[in-house]
């Protein structure tokens, strides 16, 4: 039904990615579509979204985010009532779920080894280029070699083919980024898990697993905005447990 990360994480931490299993969507967002803006049916993104909380037995719904691509890091003290403008959250408090949104975008989940803080970050390529996994790094308690890194289901490195003006992007801030793209005709194709792997290494994270699933080759599993163009989207959740 979900993926449940494999890593050891304290055992009050609690995570999961969403597929597209479950949910009554229909059409091109067949399945557990959990995005709000695609053009899906309110009502069914809606009960989608509460059926999704009923069985993750979360006593709060989601913290969901309206995601931007930027670099904004929000610090969940408390669930807010507006779905605020940020591509990462954190938080300390138990029971609430940090939670983003993709479709070939990354999501990195993050934990502290003492299970007291965790985060969820929308990776996409721009927001990694930016700095969204250092921005959110920095906001933790822990020193980095003390933070647990799980990469969820993403566009993998045999579909994401981008220009020379990303390849540049990443290769100026960190030059051996330069290992993550391989040469396509006049493009390049990207290793986001190799990218994010990169970024978060040098900030002295070394414990980074997952960076298995393809979201574009596995349709029956995965929306995918680069294969599909209309699609919904699945998320990827973690939690302190009550």
């Amino acid at each position: 039904m979900w993926i449940t990360p494999d890593w050891p994480a304290p055992a009050n931490v609690k995570a999961i990615s969403t597929t597209r299993s479950g949910g009554m969507s229909q059409g091109p967002y067949e399945g557990l579509n959990l995005g709000d803006h695609v053009g899906d049916e309110p009502t069914v993104v809606l009960h989608n979204r509460q059926w999704l909380q009923q069985q993750l037995g979360l006593t709060r719904a989601p913290a969901w985010l309206s995601q931007t691509h930027s670099t904004i890091v929000l610090d969940f003290q408390a669930p807010l009532k507006d779905v605020p403008n940020a591509d990462a959250s954190v938080t300390r408090q138990s029971g609430i779920a940090c939670t983003v949104m993709t479709a070939d975008c990354l999501p990195v989940l993050l934990c502290d080894r003492s299970g007291t803080q965790v985060g969820a970050v929308h990776a996409g390529w721009r927001g990694l280029a930016d700095g969204i996994l250092e921005e959110t790094v920095a906001t933790f308690d822990a020193e980095p070699e003390q933070i647990l890194a799980w990469l969820g289901p993403a566009i993998g490195p045999g579909a994401f083919e981008v220009g020379g003006e990303v390849r540049e992007q990443f290769i100026a801030k960190q030059p051996e980024a330069v290992t993550a793209f391989q040469p396509q005709g006049e493009k390049w194709l990207a290793d986001l898990y190799q990218l994010a792997t990169l970024r978060l290494n040098r900030l002295g994270v070394t414990q980074v697993f997952g960076g298995t699933e393809c979201t574009f080759a596995d349709p029956a599993r995965f929306y995918s905005y680069r294969r599909d163009g209309v699609t919904g989207r699945q998320a990827s959740l973690i939690w302190l447990d009550e």
